[in-house]
């Protein structure tokens, strides 16, 4: 598929120079800092070295104050509390952190996970009626609830109060709980908004903590899970998440509770230092796994576990709903690209919309971002679940696909989610018109720019100028993610010293060993995934060029740079931003 190279706006020669004598660095990595916001000696001390310290006071979140009246109410009074949280990685991590520090101070406490398939997302009747016949008098719920308006009504007919802990989109009216914590509330002045649902979890525990004076290293445990959901829920690392992300990193890689630690060993990720990329690709999927294929319960227990034998069955069980995940969403990918291939206009569409009845529910959502990679358009895959057509939508980039979905809301049944994912249900007979209205309302609002794939190049550098000292300061951007992805550079006119060859099991990637012009002794190690197609050309010897990012290759015990191609092109035009 053929990809946009733009390069990113760069910082002025003096702005650079500059930086970059006050940090005694190379002024390509002054540039980097400047691209990112970081434009002073004091703000480069921030990012690189974050400081729990500099936490914002969780009592600025509106209502914050009241939730720890209420939950301070439950405890003295010795109420029965139900810690209620979505299926998915967030809510589940959610959950468990929630739960397991209320657990330490109150024993009348549970918890729930809705059934993907029986109840859907966020707050059901049938949670609520679970409260009342256990006789739960307070429900917190974490990365769900900002719309159950007459959820919670209902709840509170019943003498059962809400705690809502939420970071996505409010709808017009907040619900009318005891308290509704989420910072993207009009009338919260949070000053960051960009939380996880876990990360709104982490600011009510810390109110806890600081309203009962305890410090905050009681809280330190729990940045695990934090991070896990941070990087799973694809939220912006910035600002406070930079720093929860930071020490969640420490916390995972030195001493995670037993559960992760489990998951850790089975993804193979024992003898290397964790990474976001580790949680995104490794961790995360196998959380997820359990809500997908059978019951979220499954994860949560895993996350609760609290001895190895316990977290070994747990993370043994969840990895066999992955590897079964895996296996389904490869089938109906499959499925869906030839359905795709059979429509003669697929080609001149905007926007993608499959539904098929027999799809499993619990993978649409991978499906739609698998389509992305073949037809680069705003996506939704449907299925059939208790008599309505359920399903995800994937975007690409600068598309906001909650807006496109939103425009449709009169054939809904309920939607939510935000600018690039969402979920939505809606009655089976009105899929064609809602399709014919997601392939209007997306072809007279997106651009041509944005149908096409894009590489942001954040600068231009040659390959004898990437060396270990470079890297050494280039690790330290890290934790990489939205917001501060790893850096990408271009290199034109680089070639194979003849040693490039295919590899992986289908010999589908290509192993390189690239040499420059300007020092062509010095070979650099490479690989570049999914592009064996350009093989016969690169074994020619003529040159091309690359964008890639610079990683870290670890084999039998010793480190070598390696450059991670993102794209090759030969004579490539570069954009600017």
């Amino acid at each position: 598929m053929e990809k946009r190279w733009v390069l990113k706006k760069q910082g002025g020669k003096e702005e650079n120079e500059k930086l970059a004598n006050e940090l005694n660095i190379d002024s390509a990595l002054a540039n980097l800092l400047i691209q990112r916001g970081v434009g002073t000696f004091d703000q480069a001390k921030a990012f690189f070295r974050p400081e729990l310290d500099d936490l914002h006071d969780p009592f600025l979140m509106k209502d914050m104050d009241l939730a720890i009246e209420r939950i301070g109410k439950a405890i003295q009074n010795n109420e029965n509390i139900l810690i209620y949280g979505d299926y998915d990685v967030d809510g589940t991590t959610s959950v468990a952190l929630v739960y397991s520090f209320l657990k330490e101070f109150h024993d009348n406490i549970g918890y729930y996970v809705p059934d993907r398939y029986s109840e859907g997302y966020g707050i059901s009747l049938q949670g609520v009626q679970f409260a009342q016949d256990n006789e739960f008098s307070l429900i917190i719920a974490l990365d769900c609830g900002i719309k159950a308006n007459e959820k919670v009504d209902y709840a509170k007919q019943n003498n059962i109060d809400f705690i809502i802990c939420d970071h996505h989109l409010p709808g017009n009216e907040i619900p009318r709980a005891v308290a509704v914590l989420d910072p993207k509330r009009e009338d919260c002045n949070y000053p960051f908004s960009d939380l996880s649902g876990c990360g709104v979890g982490f600011k009510l525990i810390q109110a806890y903590a600081k309203a009962n004076e305890m410090t905050f290293e009681k809280l330190v445990p729990y940045l695990d899970l934090v991070v896990v959901s941070i990087a799973s829920d694809i939220v912006p690392i910035v600002d406070e998440n930079r720093i929860l992300s930071h020490y969640g990193l420490i916390q995972l890689n030195k001493n995670p509770r037993e559960g992760l630690k489990s998951i850790i060993k089975l993804a193979g990720l024992s003898e290397k230092s964790i990474a976001v990329e580790d949680i995104v690709f490794k961790i995360g999927p196998r959380i997820n796994a359990a809500g997908r294929m059978e019951s979220a319960d499954k994860a949560v227990e895993l996350l609760l576990a609290d001895n190895s034998r316990q977290a070994k069955v747990g993370a043994n069980s969840v990895n066999y709903f992955n590897d079964a995940r895996k296996n389904i969403d490869r089938s109906i990918t499959q499925d869906a690209l030839s359905m795709l291939a059979r429509e003669d206009e697929s080609g001149k569409k905007k926007a993608t919309v499959l539904y098929n009845s027999t799809w499993h529910k619990g993978v649409v959502g991978i499906v739609a971002s698998r389509l992305i990679e073949t037809y680069y358009r705003p996506t939704i895959v449907l299925t059939a679940s208790n008599g309505l057509a359920t399903g995800s939508a994937r975007s690409v980039v600068g598309f906001d696909i909650y807006q496109a979905i939103e425009s449709c809301g009169d054939l809904l049944e309920s939607f939510g989610g935000h600018m690039y994912a969402a979920g939505l249900t809606l009655q089976i007979d009105n899929v064609p018109e809602f399709t014919k209205r997601i392939e209007k309302y997306v072809s007279e609002n997106i651009s041509e720019e944005q149908l096409i794939p894009q590489v942001d190049i954040d600068a231009e550098r040659n390959l004898n100028e990437i060396d270990p000292k470079f890297y050494r300061i280039l690790k330290q951007f890290q934790p990489f993610g939205p917001g501060n992805m790893a850096p990408v550079f271009v290199t034109q006119k680089v070639a194979d010293n003849g040693e490039g060859r295919k590899v992986g099991l289908n010999k589908e990637h290509l192993k390189l060993s690239l040499i420059q012009e300007s020092d062509p002794f010095k070979k650099h190690p490479a690989i570049a995934f999914q592009q064996a197609d350009l093989y016969e050309y690169i074994n020619s010897g003529d040159d091309f060029d690359i964008c890639y990012s610079v990683d870290e290759n670890c084999f039998r015990g010793k480190s070598t740079l390696q450059l991670n191609i993102k794209d090759i092109k030969v004579n490539s035009e570069i954009e600017i931003q």
